[in-house]
């Protein structure tokens, strides 16, 4: 069978499993070993043992479990509420203050677990309730809520990053400091769009919304302060020993772990029962990623014994197109088929497809591999299968599915907005990286 069929198949096939609401590592595994049956035969079996070995016995991916248990912890600990009610003393009076608490909370959540579900079902049972009651408009409430949950992925930890860091061979912790100032960035966007639009629109935050908070005098803001200085020091303990080279990403990930129970111990609320339901969810889900990443490196290396990625490389570099084309299409693709598949899974696709494109076309790795994380993130809030979507309204009833995807749309736009920015600068994106 000629390449251009083996790869047209073995991609349609994957998708119609994903599609078909399998679980991912299923639908690896079933390609894998029947790819394996026909083109390498009974034989080919140990080299499906050998790939699986390889790809999970890879010191970085210790990351993965330590930065979920992180997040665990400060999310069952209960400490995230002490940041929340601190973050809400500082935000003060301002017109649709209640869009700047959520905005900069997700920020804040996200440097703390990186998981845009748990951001965005969180936020939907602690901050929409108060928002909707005090007449805050329920579209610009709901956007902003999975705006801001959205960048969880990218500002660091990310477990996206380690498992597109180790798939791609790229820097992971080049690519973890490479999401914060985009972050920053994204962020600074959505609350200068939400502010804005307030401005020409008062009824979308109410005066009484507005002016609803008591004054908070000036000794209560230093107090709010300084109860979030040890979540100051997590996000140091993850990002800056990372930047200062003190540290690996494995290493500052442990290190957060232990920040983690130093602070939930802080607060009083750190239990034996609260580690050991940590523990065993991280081990859990962990596990699942293991097992996905080891499945869908098999994948690459049949597309790669068939020829496949080598001709595909070839066919492209005689289109003579032109660099930016090449790269919107290479973005279109993935941005397209993440409103329908699960953006792991689509990773694990693209990834080892798109390697040897980018070396032929002489993209800057950390660059390249930063906007696929902002475009396949943003692909868990497009309709109509995004996950962080499903997973807010998972945990809340006060607002209908049309309305939720009728919200996202402006800052999906946003987003887009964000990532031609950076395709235009990538210093935004190698800046933080070329002090590693």
């Amino acid at each position: 069978m000629v390449w251009w069929a083996v790869l047209t198949v073995g991609l349609t096939l994957l998708l119609a499993c994903f599609m078909s609401g399998m679980p991912i590592f299923v639908a690896f595994l079933l390609i894998n070993l029947v790819g394996v049956l026909i083109i390498l035969g009974q034989p080919g079996f140990g080299m499906v043992a050998n790939s699986i070995f390889e790809t999970t016995n890879f010191a970085d991916l210790s990351a993965i479990p330590l930065f979920i248990m992180m997040g665990e912890i400060l999310f069952r600990s209960g400490s995230i509420d002490i940041l929340f009610d601190s973050v809400d003393k500082l935000v003060g009076k301002v017109k649709g203050r209640q869009y700047v608490l959520c905005i900069a909370l997700s920020t804040i959540f996200g440097a703390l677990s990186g998981a845009a579900m748990g951001v965005a079902a969180m936020m939907a049972r602690t901050l929409l309730p108060g928002m909707l009651d005090r007449g805050y408009d329920a579209k610009m409430s709901t956007g902003a809520i999975l705006a801001g949950a959205s960048l969880a992925p990218i500002i660091p930890p990310s477990v996206l990053v380690i498992i597109i860091g180790t798939l791609a061979n790229v820097s992971i912790a080049g690519m973890l400091i490479a999401g914060i100032l985009p972050g920053l960035m994204l962020a600074t966007m959505f609350l200068i769009y939400t502010l804005g639009r307030v401005r020409f629109n008062p009824s979308l935050a109410p005066e009484d919304a507005a002016t609803s908070t008591v004054d908070v005098s000036l000794g209560e803001k230093l107090r709010a302060i300084l109860r979030v200085m040890p979540f100051a020091l997590i996000i140091f303990c993850v990002m800056g020993l990372i930047l200062l080279g003190i540290a690996t990403p494995s290493e500052s990930a442990a290190t957060g772990v232990v920040g983690s129970m130093i602070t939930a111990a802080y607060y009083r609320k750190l239990n034996w029962k609260m580690i050991s339901e940590s523990l065993s969810s991280a081990a859990f889900i962990a596990s699942m990623i293991l097992v996905i990443m080891a499945s869908s490196k098999m994948f690459s290396q049949l597309l790669a014994f068939t020829g496949s990625t080598r001709e595909l490389t070839q066919v492209v570099a005689g289109l003579d197109l032109s660099a930016y084309l090449m790269l919107f299409i290479m973005m279109l693709i993935p941005f397209i088929l993440c409103m329908f598949i699960d953006q792991i899974a689509l990773m694990l696709v693209v990834i080892p497809i798109y390697q040897p494109l980018i070396k032929s076309l002489e993209f800057d790795p950390i660059w390249f591999w930063l906007l696929m994380l902002l475009n396949v993130t943003v692909g868990g809030m497009t309709p109509p299968f995004g996950y962080t979507i499903f997973a807010f309204k998972g945990a809340t009833d006060r607002v209908s599915l049309q309305q939720i995807f009728s919200a996202t749309w402006p800052f999906v736009a946003i987003f887009l907005l964000g990532m031609l920015v950076i395709a235009a600068f990538p210093p935004i994106a190698t800046f933080l990286p070329g002090f590693l």
